[in-house]
């Protein structure tokens, strides 16, 4: 393709001339004819990828290449052609229109562009026009604005429109180049449709033991509308069931959910029939002509009767009873029934789990309490029990209710002084002087209120010292009768205070206050109450009485000493050695049988073994078989000496100035022919015999140790006789 020629004046067509290109394309997009200067298009050219290019020739000699002119510079335009569509860049398109919306209403605006010289012919001006979309939207042909041109497009209708748009160039005008784009048109929902009930009446069945609070049905008002247009709200209308049932609505299905608001009772009513309203919570006033946005349905309930627990005919029952009331005593009833149709019987128990003690019992028929023990209101004042109540014909339905049983207080704890007082009746007091303020307490209840009365116990009787003066507030005062008290005279009295309470059945009791004379200051003062006080009129100071109490401890520890020496003195001088052949004596100091010891063994057994009166038994010690004393053989010249103890127990019998029963008589009596011959101890290791002391064994725990001293001397076979003296101590 030619574009242009190149041509000097200095060509003469010698070919002497040759013919330079450079600049943009050159070589690649144009070249140049070196003898004819010719310049051609190697390629097309596009004047949307380059609009122009820049180029520069030279003419020079084709043997010495030296420039026979100065270079030359020229610009090739490409001109424009209509070889460009117009395109939608930004395609497909989505868009959203209310529903409902009038004719004309904005959508939206598209653009195509044209790639081609808008300033060169109509090869860039465009035109559109709707290819698929009509009647519902229209588009501007030189804007491209699409707007609606249906009125009252119902959403719920149709909710989609795909509209095909055209831009064509050239004006329109046939032979011009076309682009198309899609539009996605939603209509958005307004709230132009009211909820609307499926159907008039919605049937419901409910069991009556239905807890409250619990959902017991469902209905629902379709609205075709989405989102927030489509939220429903449920009332019920006044009437029959208002108060029983209440309704909600579900956020997520937007379903009313009937709740139970009060317990239901097939005996007592069977059925329940009241409105719902379903109503939208965001009103749109623009379709208000619509008609109201509301419906209404009519909710029936069937109650369903179930086999319930028995009925208490109270939540709870309290009762009072007196402490160390009888047993067996009624102190109330509780009363239950079974309301379902069959009318079941009834019995009642106590809930063992609150009466661990079984303190109450129950009739099972008739639901009367009564005390099983004593109550004892100081112990427990309050019981707290629960009464079961089980129909008979169905054990496992039952019911419990709560039983507060309040032990009243009677008067049975007498009144006393409220503390241990500390009085004191200064030696200064006055007549009538108050030194002492009294009150009581009582442990019977209620200790607020209680009344108290206070007086001396012998009423009329003048008392010398002090009275009591009753002041009529549960408080009473020891008031002085006399003066001059002194604590050398009397250091203490002893009042007696008759305290009465004011129960039904008065109780008293008498009270002991201790009034100690006391040193008090001139304004009344307490200086002090010890002894010390006594003597200080005389003249003693404390010092001396020190002196006086310690020299009083040293004398009572000297004689206490003295005493202690001289016994031990005397203890040595009895004791002997048990090798002294002469005289053995021991001393033991084992406790005697009290008054019956008298009979417990017989002196002249001691100084005579061979001596034993006849059936004398130890009246301490329970006799043995096989023990009874040994009854030696007495002398035939032992009458006069039986005759001197008989006659001598008769007169110690009849004496009325005799010692007490529990001491010893004894008496001495030398007799001719003695058994046991002299009584001397130096004569009698020549005459005496050797004796066999196994019998002291059966003489009791007493003779214990006697026994075991001679049962040695036994062994050894000694033959030495000794005089044994027993002492029994009482």
């Amino acid at each position: 393709m030619d574009f242009a020629l190149l041509h000097t004046d200095l060509d003469k067509g010698d070919s002497a001339v040759k013919y330079t290109l450079s600049g943009d394309g050159a070589g690649t997009i144009f070249t140049i004819d070196q003898i004819t200067g010719d310049i051609h298009a190697l390629r097309s050219l596009d004047r949307e990828v380059k609009p122009y290019y820049t180029l520069r020739a030279q003419a020079v000699d084709i043997e010495t290449n030296r420039p026979l002119e100065p270079e030359s510079e020229f610009v090739i335009k490409v001109q424009d052609i209509n070889d460009n569509e117009p395109k939608f860049l930004e395609g497909p398109y989505t868009a959203s229109v209310p529903e409902m919306s009038p004719v004309g209403t904005y959508v939206m605006k598209v653009t195509a562009t044209d790639a081609d010289d808008p300033t060169y012919g109509n090869s860039a001006r465009v035109v559109y026009s709707i290819l698929h979309g009509q009647p519902y939207f229209s588009v501007d042909p030189k804007t491209g604005v699409i707007r609606t041109a249906l009125p009252n497009m119902d959403r719920e209708m149709k909710e989609l429109y795909q509209v095909l748009i055209q831009a064509k160039d050239m004006g329109g005008q046939l032979g011009g180049l076309a682009g198309t784009t899609t539009i996605n048109i939603t209509l958005s929902d307004v709230n132009d449709n009211p909820p609307r009930f499926s159907k008039s009446i919605f049937h419901l069945r409910v069991p009556e033991s239905s807890a409250v609070g619990s959902a017991v049905g469902r209905i629902k008002a379709h609205d075709l509308d989405i989102g927030k247009n489509a939220e429903v709200e449920y009332n019920i209308v006044p009437g029959d069931g208002g108060a029983m049932f209440d309704i909600t609505t579900n956020e997520h299905n937007q379903e009313g959910i009937i709740m139970l608001k009060k317990p239901l009772d097939y005996e007592t009513k069977k059925a329940y029939t009241f409105k719902v309203e379903a109503s939208n919570a965001h009103l749109d006033p623009r379709f208000h002509n619509f008609g109201p946005f509301k419906d209404t349905a009519t909710v029936k309930i069937n109650v369903l009767d179930v086999d319930e627990p028995p009925v208490f005919s109270k939540p709870s029952y309290a009762m009072d009873v007196y402490e160390d009331t009888p047993q067996g005593t009624i102190i109330g009833a509780v009363t239950a029934q079974d309301l379902d149709a069959g009318n079941s019987p009834v019995r009642y128990s106590i809930d063992w789990k609150s009466d661990l003690d079984s303190f109450f019992d129950i009739d099972p028929v008739r639901g009367t309490i009564s005390t099983n023990e004593l109550l004892d209101r100081e112990s427990i004042a309050q019981h707290n029990i629960s009464v079961v109540a089980t129909k008979v014909n169905n054990p496992v339905l039952t019911s419990k209710v709560a039983v507060t049983v309040h032990v009243l207080d009677i008067n049975e704890f007498p009144p006393e002084l409220a503390m241990p007082y500390e009085t004191y009746v200064c030696e200064s007091a006055k007549v009538g002087q108050v030194i002492q303020v009294i009150s009581a307490r009582d442990q019977d209840l209620p200790q607020a209120g209680q009344k108290f009365s206070f007086k001396y116990p012998q009423e009329g009787v003048k008392t010398k010292n002090f009275t009591i003066r009753d002041f009529g507030n549960n408080t009473a005062g020891v008031m002085t009768l006399r003066v001059g008290f002194k604590r050398r005279s009397q250091e203490i009295y002893h009042l007696p205070v008759v305290i009465e309470d004011g129960g039904l059945q008065t109780l008293s009791s008498t009270g002991t206050l201790t009034i100690r004379v006391c040193g008090c200051d001139t304004d009344g003062s307490l200086l002090t109450c010890s002894a010390e006080a006594i003597f200080l009129p005389v003249g003693l100071s404390t010092g001396a009485l020190i002196a006086i109490l310690v020299c009083i401890v040293i004398l009572l520890v000297i004689v206490v000493l003295y005493v202690g020496v001289r016994r031990q003195k005397k203890k040595e001088t009895l004791m002997t050695s048990k090798e002294d052949i002469r005289d053995n004596v021991i001393h033991y100091d084992d406790e005697g049988g009290g008054e019956e010891d008298t009979h417990a063994f017989d002196m002249g057994t001691l100084r005579n073994p061979k001596v034993i009166k006849e059936n004398m038994f130890r009246r301490d010690v329970k006799p043995e078989l096989g023990l009874c004393p040994r009854r030696p053989v007495a002398s035939q010249n032992s009458a006069d000496i039986s005759n001197f103890i008989s006659l001598r127990l008769q007169e110690h019998e009849g004496d009325t100035s005799a010692p007490p029963y529990d001491s010893l008589a004894t008496y001495a009596y030398e007799g001719e022919g003695s058994v046991a011959e002299s009584l001397s101890s130096i004569e009698s290791v020549k005459g005496e015999t050797e004796e066999d002391y196994d019998y002291l064994n059966e003489w009791g725990p007493r003779f214990k140790t006697l026994a075991g001293i001679f049962g040695e001397r036994s062994e050894s076979q000694s033959d030495v006789t000794s005089s044994i003296t027993t002492e029994n101590k009482h």
